[in-house]
């Protein structure tokens, strides 16, 4: 079994982290220090975009109008930050070979995030949502094929965060007044855009909800699936047992992101269960990657988020001990 982390992670040293990531994890990750200045993960996405523009206005990420395709400074500021984490990556990777991971925040969570000129979100525009994920699509492609430049023995994954999806599903964004929500957004305009983000490298889509919409995911060719454990309902339980059935990786949220510590036979116990209640075979089980619920930014401290990475390990054991006596 293997293990990795969902991304963001506190403090603000990307060289300690990195050289930390290299050795904690199985599947490395570039990692996403929001409390840095535009080290968030809209600021990544916002610097990948290389055929947009945007500011950063006091209410967020706005493209700028008038076709004027110039980058503002803050936009500027968050591809000079990336490309310092690559240089980074670069120095510390040299001679690296096996799995690496990026994360970039999905079509449909920036559209619902980022504003447009006039100031609603990209959701409210059809046309400005299809762009904004094309755009997103390149960038995606650029910034994969730079990794690959720079760390030659990257067997590269791309990690898609889409924590807003289920409210656009559901109808649930609202729009600039507050006063209503913008117009829910079926399946299979969810897959058509998402499809676009998922052609560069192996992908696994990311959501932490009670229930994440995994066939949309699927459909959209996500090779893998990163869910919080704890928040899955049974609607979602039963999403999974098809599509880990179908040979979509399993990424499991096992380890709490903030409070006590449990311990391995604890963390694992969640997913262990559920899976043999459900009757799935423990051989598939042992395909799982075990990672924490959600990111780490929120954790306390440096120290506390690398504990929490090195009980990956351990769960992961205990995990596949558990799946072979069952």
């Amino acid at each position: 079994m293997s293990t990795t982390g969902l991304g963001s992670l506190p403090g603000d040293d990307i060289r300690e982290w990195t050289k930390v990531l290299l050795e904690a994890v199985d599947i490395p990750f570039l990692a996403e220090l929001p409390g840095r200045p535009y080290g968030d993960m809209l600021s990544r996405a916002v610097a990948v975009l290389n055929e947009l523009a945007a500011d950063l206005q006091p209410a967020g990420w706005r493209l700028t109008g008038g076709g004027d395709p110039r980058a503002s400074l803050d936009q500027r500021r968050a591809r000079s930050l990336l490309a310092e984490d690559l240089d980074v990556l670069e120095e510390l990777a040299d001679g690296y070979t096996g799995p690496l991971k990026l994360q970039l925040t999905g079509p449909w969570t920036l559209a619902s995030t980022v504003e447009l000129p006039r100031g609603d979100k990209v959701l409210a525009d059809h046309g400005a949502r299809r762009d904004l994920a094309q755009t997103l699509a390149l960038g995606l492609s650029d910034h994969v094929a730079e990794v690959r430049r720079r760390v030659p023995g990257a067997e590269v994954v791309v990690q898609i965060d889409e924590p807003g999806l289920p409210a656009v599903l559901a109808g649930a964004v609202p729009t600039a007044s507050g006063w209503s929500k913008h117009r829910s957004v079926d399946g299979p305009g969810a897959v058509e855009l998402l499809s676009l983000v998922t052609t560069q490298a192996p992908t696994v889509i990311h959501c932490c909800a009670a229930r994440p919409p995994i066939e949309v995911f699927t459909k959209a060719g996500a090779a893998g699936v990163a869910v919080d454990i704890s928040l899955l309902n049974n609607a979602a339980w039963d999403q999974i047992a098809i599509a880990a059935e179908d040979g979509t990786t399993l990424y499991a949220g096992l380890i709490p992101t903030t409070g006590a510590l449990p311990n391995e036979e604890q963390a694992a116990d969640p997913l262990v269960r559920r899976w043999r209640e459900l009757g799935l075979d423990p051989e598939i089980l042992k395909q799982a990657v075990i990672t924490p619920a959600c990111g780490l930014a929120a954790s306390p401290s440096p120290a506390d988020a690398r504990s929490r990475l090195e009980l990956l390990r351990r769960t992961a054991d205990a995990v596949a001990e558990a799946a072979e006596n069952s």
